[in-house]
């Protein structure tokens, strides 16, 4: 009876095993599929991201730029005052076209990143989101010659993009400090902010919703550079920190 009971022990003790492996090994696939499904949804985007900025620059920004050269060749001595200062509007206008759609073409596309590295695309891109507004901005940025490969400096520029965005958008923010810290294969990157700040709790409960498209998106891009993302408020200033293993060449 004793080696029975034994027995029946051990095969209730080798099936729980075996239910223990099944389950981990189901939840390793679960996960690897999830993280496939994330790539190549943001790979997607990269590509439509590059797809609108070629035709921004080469179609839109050269019709721009043939209507500004036809206005350049109006001669203006057969105007009068008012119509002189109607085209040197016009002319105004195009030339913020221009510079827009060069902007937009240049933040949708990741040239950038390539050409200057990580600090500098993020240094331009705040600087042209904050140019000629009331917001202060500080910069901090790690300085040391990490080697990161492309796919990571994409994910942690477009992550940082989204939330300036946001934080212009729904924070009202004033006051923005970026700062990053590498050290041990580990790179941080810190935003401090004035205004309406966010918790981590509410930042777990936004992302699910509909109109947190923006926050899935950031946490879609951390899941896949395997980091973490946490959000913390106070009474006179909040911050997010990233957290993101540092994946070399």
């Amino acid at each position: 009876m004793l080696l029975f009971a034994a027995g029946f022990l051990l095969i209730i003790v080798v099936n729980q095993k075996k239910k223990w492996i099944l389950q981990k090994q189901m939840s390793h696939l679960k996960e690897s599929q999830q993280n496939m499904l994330i790539e190549g949804a943001i790979k997607s985007e990269e590509t439509e991201r590059h797809r609108i900025a070629e035709q921004l620059h080469d179609e839109v920004g050269a019709i721009l730029s043939s209507a500004r050269l036809h206005f350049s060749n109006i001669k203006t001595n057969a105007l009068d005052e008012t119509d002189n200062q109607l085209l040197d509007k016009s002319k105004l206008l195009l030339d913020e076209g221009i510079q827009k759609v060069r902007s937009i073409s240049h933040n949708l596309h990741s040239t950038l990143l390539k050409e200057f590295g990580l600090n500098d695309a993020i240094t331009h891109f705040v600087n042209k989101t904050v140019q000629g507004s009331l917001i202060n901005t500080e910069l901090q940025l790690d300085d040391s010659q990490l080697v990161l490969n492309q796919q990571t400096e994409i994910g942690i520029y477009r992550i940082v993009q989204e939330l300036l965005n946001n934080l212009l958008k729904h924070a009202k923010a004033t006051n923005i400090k970026i700062e990053s810290h590498a050290a041990d294969n580990i790179l941080q990157l810190k935003l401090t902010y004035n205004g309406n700040g966010l918790s981590q709790e509410e930042f777990e409960t936004l992302r699910y919703k509909p109109e947190g498209l923006g926050l899935k998106n950031i946490m879609n891009r951390i899941i896949l550079l395997k980091g973490n993302i946490r959000y913390e408020k106070f009474s006179s200033e909040n911050s997010i920190t990233l957290t993101i293993p540092i994946m070399t060449e």
